[in-house]
């Protein structure tokens, strides 16, 4: 087992470096700038069962240190994945996927989850139940520990594949709802998503999107997404895939101090698209000058300072 391999869920990861769902497309894009498959993985982007063509613009704007966006689950559907993107994307990429998975109703999550798992190609389920962007779905399960754990349940019925629960920031209290979904049967957890943020124009004394209220992501969230990742991952026995902010391989480190198995970068890929890729080559520099011998190695290593 080399330096930089993990194992998330029992599928073994050459690093921990997953580009986040919505930031990535469906990879192809990403590998006509260079090869891929040198991620541990990817996330791609979120898939409902209708095709959605999501909110009305504008739907991103700059803030201090980030970004909002409010696309609002924008995607061709589950069916069109399957038909077109998946196929498209196995000429690139020769790894297990993360499928992120969005839905309106229980019933919607279990039928798409259904689908999606039948797929070679899908190594993971990642099931967001945190999305800030979409009224009456999304974040609407996220905020309450009961109907969090029936959509994990439900997802966890139809499906063999490992079941990873995307979990929102805003709540009062994170760990309850990790540990319901947990509970009810989840294989592991992804945290953080983005914020609730909004911004208003002084010329028209508006809100900036036209959706009001938006997500917010980028270097400003990484320290509420690296204490929620502490928490959780202290509090659950599954793995944790952490995410927010997340712009370079010393967040990474950080990331899996705090309890993280694997580290999903998001906005940062809007930034700079080789964001992954020069992540995954400092690492090794960045572990010999901390003296980390394996990734693996320093997982979960913040807190078990905390139990001697």
């Amino acid at each position: 087992m080399g330096r930089l391999n993990v194992s998330l869920c029992g599928i073994p990861l050459d690093n921990p470096v997953i580009p986040a769902s919505g930031t990535f497309g469906y990879g192809y894009e990403f590998a006509e700038l260079y090869d891929i498959n040198l991620l541990g993985a990817f996330s791609f982007k979120g898939t409902t069962l209708a095709p959605r063509y999501g909110n009305p613009t504008p739907r991103i704007a700059e803030c201090a240190s980030g970004m909002l966006n409010a696309v609002g689950l924008q995607n061709p559907g589950v069916r069109r994945v399957i038909d077109e993107e998946l196929p498209r994307l196995k000429q690139c990429y020769h790894k297990p996927v993360m499928a992120n998975v969005s839905g309106f109703s229980v019933e919607e999550y279990a039928a798409v989850c259904e689908l999606l798992g039948r797929e070679p190609q899908v190594g993971w389920l990642e099931v967001n139940i945190s999305c800030p962007n979409v009224h009456g779905g999304g974040m609407s399960f996220g905020t309450d520990p009961q109907a969090a754990a029936a959509v994990t349940r439900a997802v966890r019925r139809v499906t063999d594949k490992p079941v990873l629960v995307k979990l929102s920031p805003n709540v009062t209290d994170i760990v309850t709802i990790a540990r319901a979904c947990e509970d009810a049967g989840a294989d592991g957890l992804s945290l953080i998503n983005t914020l609730l943020g909004m911004r208003i124009d002084l010329r028209s004394r508006r809100p900036v999107l036209a959706n009001t209220m938006g997500g917010v992501s980028g270097p400003a969230v990484f320290p509420v997404a690296l204490r929620m990742v502490y928490q959780v991952s202290r509090a659950v026995s599954i793995p944790v895939v952490g995410m927010g902010g997340v712009r370079c391989a010393r967040d990474v480190i950080e990331m899996m101090l705090a309890g993280a198995t694997a580290v999903q970068v998001g906005a940062e890929n809007l930034v700079n698209p080789y964001a992954c890729r020069d992540i995954i080559n400092e690492l090794p520099s960045v572990m010999d000058e901390y003296h980390i011998p394996t990734l693996e190695s320093i997982i979960g290593g913040a807190y078990k300072w905390a139990e001697t």
